[in-house]
């Protein structure tokens, strides 16, 4: 295998040019110019992306050499911290796909965002949002990437409440709608907040771990603490392990919406169309994918001679993300609201990643597990990216956020409808698109690694998942057209496919779900499988051959349990919401428990309802009781009476003050001044007087000393 020199400031520059853009966009004043610039530095960034990925796809090995930009620099030199960039294969294909993607969101920006008042802003913080997130996906240790894990925390809280004046058209949920009484419409800055919170419970936690793994490693960087594994060793005499770990992950269950701290990314559809693109597709939700590819094989490798001891972490990873795909995917089937539906598949398709990354520990490869996992945020990131650009194609053109008001596009959207069923049927995991041989990698890695429950698990959300994306697809292309739509066209609003500026993104991206497809068919995963092989080979010198790449067989028993569960989901939902040779609502009307089923996804599992009476009302009533019954009841009276006490001893003093103090200093006075009138009668000024009197004096002090010494008794 031939090696590529590669210079090391190629990929300082990937996130580099990104953060220069989110800096010149505010001095570029408001002109078209301006947006052109905008998306100029995302452009170049994707370029030093391609440099790098072009010899990865040729099987050649980057060397890095130094060259303007080390590929370490001191950052901390008190801590011995370094900050530096990695360039191993697995992570070069992630950065890669990071920059494209978000340079087709941000060139469908130019004409979906047009006009908009707010621009500069806009584009400020997607330039930021893009280097944060390539900084997380390059560093070589925990605190860079925490850094920018903030970034694109920030950026997250800022785009999401985009439209911060709140108007109704812009708020998520639709108004009125109440469970356990709590309202479920939010306008855009209170979920941006909601975002910024729960997101920030991750944070801190994952914070936590990092202290703690760094009280103990004397290090963040991931080669490290491979290389020096005594502090794994340390951790588990001490029970802190695990700990340390899950403190860690929990970073990664709040920027990757995993159960419980999902709950802020179906609200997230505040923001603009391609900001929920960006976030929900191809980074801030795959961060926490990232950051688990990244400490999962850290405490594995550290651990190899006894991995049982971390075993447990990975159990807790796969069970989450399991979970979290079948949790969100069930509430996705009962909902109308178009990015709603597309944000509740993210989550749950981020838990095909989590399952992936979690059975990377539980299986005998863990590379395997590594390009499951990466398989899958590939896929997901090009056909979701592709429907949620086609999603504000839809609302624009139908003046409306619900599939229920749509209704009939086929026709008049055409290009738009081919597309979005090529993204559809991929999401649904249809062969041959990507979607299939990506879920195909997972769920065949829990089949033959024995996790039989997290199989079945995954297989049934896989069904629910083709159920979803069909019924999206059917209720707003090959449904009725609605009475709103009629509205639509009477008030002189055609419908119409977008633009080329718009329309070409998401085309380019359901390209790319087609051609990992078929690349599915020549040994994708064998090259994926290469990669995660030569990154842990990166980490630890002999993860490379300990988990040496061999593509993984086809296993037909998976896959055919796996498609005859989506296969069920397509009919289902085309004969429910399509061909309506089924009635949803006689259905629904003639089954109490699909009734209740119904009810109790589409209230969210009453999660966000409890979360908010728990986390929100609960504080605000205990702040409510405090201010009235504390504050005013106790304090108010206390420091009331406090200052009537007060001012009773203050009175009473001067009482004492003028009737004692001062009639007692003017009695002492008035005899001083009445001895002061004797004594001056005394001084007449005559000297025989005063010759008399000293004369007197002298007599009486002799008499005085007479009497005291005794000298008057005779002896």
């Amino acid at each position: 295998m031939s090696s590529v020199m590669i210079p090391s400031y190629y990929i300082w520059m990937v996130f580099i040019f990104p953060f220069i853009g989110a800096l010149v966009a505010p001095l570029t004043g408001k002109t078209r110019a301006r947006d052109y610039i905008a998306v100029f530095f995302p452009l170049v960034s994707a370029l030093f992306t391609l440099s790098l990925l072009l010899p990865v796809l040729e099987g050649e090995t980057l060397t890095v050499y130094n060259s303007l930009i080390p590929t370490s620099v001191p950052w901390i030199p008190e801590l011995g911290i370094n900050v530096g960039v990695l360039s191993d294969p697995y992570t070069i294909i992630i950065s890669s796909l990071v920059g494209w993607v978000s340079l087709l969101v941000m060139v469908y920006s130019l004409d979906y965002m047009r006009g908009d008042p707010g621009l500069t802003r806009y584009w400020f913080f997607m330039n930021f949002f893009i280097g944060s997130m390539q900084l997380i996906v390059l560093s070589d240790n925990l605190l860079s990437l925490f850094i920018g894990w903030e970034g694109v925390g920030l950026c997250s809280y800022a785009l999401i409440g985009y439209y911060y004046h709140d108007e109704k058209e812009n708020w998520v949920g639709t108004p009125g709608t109440r469970v356990l009484g709590e309202e479920q419409a939010y306008p855009p800055s209170h979920a941006g907040l909601k975002a910024f919170f729960m997101t920030r419970a991750g944070d801190i936690a994952m914070l936590a771990g990092m202290f703690i793994l760094f009280i103990y490693a004397g290090t963040f960087n991931f080669q490290q603490l491979v290389s020096s594994p005594n502090w794994a060793t340390a951790l588990a005499r001490n029970g802190l392990l695990v700990p340390a770990a899950l403190l860690i992950f929990g970073g990664a269950v709040g920027k990757s919406a995993q159960f419980p701290l999902v709950e802020w990314l179906p609200d997230a559809m505040a923001g603009p169309a391609p900001v929920s693109a960006l976030i929900h597709a191809a980074t801030m939700v795959n961060a926490g994918v990232v950051l688990v590819a990244r400490i999962g094989p850290v405490f594995y490798f550290a651990l190899l001679a006894n991995p049982s001891l971390i075993q447990p972490f990975f159990e807790v990873v796969a069970w989450v993300g399991a979970f979290t795909a079948l949790f969100a995917a069930t509430q996705a089937s009962v909902g109308f609201e178009l990015k709603k539906i597309l944000a509740y598949s993210t989550v749950s398709q981020i838990g095909y990643m989590m399952l992936a990354l979690g059975l990377a520990g539980l299986a005998t490869n863990f590379a395997q597990g590594l390009s499951a996992g990466l398989f899958q945020l590939m896929s997901h990131a090009v056909f979701k990216a592709a429907l949620f650009l086609m999603a504000g194609v839809l609302i624009h053109s139908t003046h409306s956020k619900y599939i229920n008001e749509m209704g009939g596009l086929r026709e008049r959207l055409k290009l738009t409808f081919a597309v979005f069923l090529v993204a559809v049927a991929s999401l649904s995991g249809i062969p041959p698109l990507s979607g299939f041989w990506s879920k195909d990698a997972i769920l065949s890695l829990a089949w033959s690694s024995g996790q039989t429950s997290l199989f079945i698990v995954g297989s049934l959300t896989a069904g629910i998942t083709a159920f979803y994306a069909f019924r999206m697809l059917g209720i707003a292309f090959l449904g009725q057209k609605s009475p709103h739509l009629d509205s639509v066209e009477a008030d002189g609003h055609g419908l119409h496919d977008a633009g080329p500026i718009s329309w070409v993104p998401y085309f380019v991206l359901a390209s790319a779900t087609v051609l990992f497809g078929v690349l599915g068919f020549f040994g994708i995963e064998g090259f994926l499988e290469s990669s995660a092989s030569a990154y842990l080979g990166s980490l630890y010198a002999s993860a490379g051959t300990a988990t040496q790449a061999v593509a993984p067989a086809f296993d037909l028993v998976p896959a055919g349990i796996t498609l005859a569960l989506v296969i069920v989901g397509v009919v289902a939902a085309v004969s429910l919401y399509a061909s309506r040779t089924l009635s949803p609502e006689k259905l629904l009307a003639s089954s109490g428990l699909l009734r209740g089923l119904h009810s109790f996804f589409e209230n969210r599992w009453y999660v966000n309802a409890v979360y908010y009476k728990v986390f929100v009302n609960a504080p605000l009533a205990a702040s409510v009781w405090t201010h009235t019954h504390f504050e005013w009841g106790v304090l108010q009276r206390v420091n009331t009476g406090g200052e009537a006490l007060a001012k009773g001893l203050s009175a009473g003093m001067g009482w004492v003050d003028r009737s004692v103090i001062d009639r007692f200093g003017n009695r002492v006075g008035d005899a001083g001044q009445s001895l002061s009138r004797a004594a001056r009668r005394i001084q007449t000024g005559i000297v025989e007087s005063y010759a008399l009197v000293l004369i007197f004096g002298l007599l009486l002090m002799l008499l005085l000393f007479i009497f005291l010494t005794g000298l008057y008794i005779l002896p």
